[in-house]
């Protein structure tokens, strides 16, 4: 009996994940409009909470691609929450949904930068006010760490060696010598697309 030929295995529809979910558009912006509002500390605090949302809560997303998705984010131009959010979005709705994201991310911003117009300097010279972001700085901190830690030991899971090594040489890069940012995602893009063009990827530990 001839084996029955391979079928292959369809790409998920735009919102739809490999399990089924599905994502409206309104869903997604009342989702990054929440995110972006209630989230403080930057876009890099905002990207454990998006990982959250869409690869646990959500399971639209895989846990490798959300990591690359931040990657892209974190080597274009412009804030890192934006971007993360556009690119998610995009992935989820195309082209609607990063625009539809692309809204939800930057209209708390301006209501809330609108409002602190207002009523900043009584809020600068507030004890209260000053005591509460005090606090809030060491929760982001170990939020980062957090984050850090679960996206290495995604980072890490295919080629551990060679993505350890990866990883110490951009941290010497940045911790010690003061490279760019975008120079060190740069450089190591560069050795990754090298590396993995000239040696086979099961050779790689």
């Amino acid at each position: 009996m001839q084996n029955e030929p391979m079928q292959k295995k369809k790409a998920p529809r735009e919102g739809t994940s490999q399990s089924g979910s599905s994502i409206s558009l309104g869903e997604l912006f009342l989702t990054f409009f929440k995110i972006n509002l209630f989230t403080f500390g930057g876009g890099y605090t905002i990207v454990p909470v998006i990982r959250d949302e869409f690869v646990q809560n959500k399971p639209l997303i895989e846990e490798e691609e959300m990591l690359d998705l931040t990657a892209l984010a974190q080597s274009g131009p412009g804030p890192m929450a934006i971007n993360t959010s556009i690119l998610t979005g995009y992935r989820l709705r195309g082209p609607l949904g990063a625009v539809v994201s692309l809204i939800a991310a930057t209209l708390p911003c301006l209501i809330v930068i609108t409002l602190l117009f207002y009523i900043y300097q009584s809020l600068r010279t507030n004890p209260w006010v000053n005591a509460a972001f005090a606090v809030m700085g060491g929760g982001i901190s170990a939020v980062l760490i957090l984050t850090t830690w679960n996206m290495g030991k995604v980072a890490l899971k295919k080629h551990p060696v060679f993505g350890a090594g990866i990883m110490l040489g951009a941290f010497i890069s940045g911790f010690f010598l003061h490279l760019n940012a975008a120079l060190i995602i740069l450089i190591c893009g560069t050795i990754g697309l090298a590396m993995f063009s000239l040696v086979e990827e099961t050779r790689i530990r």
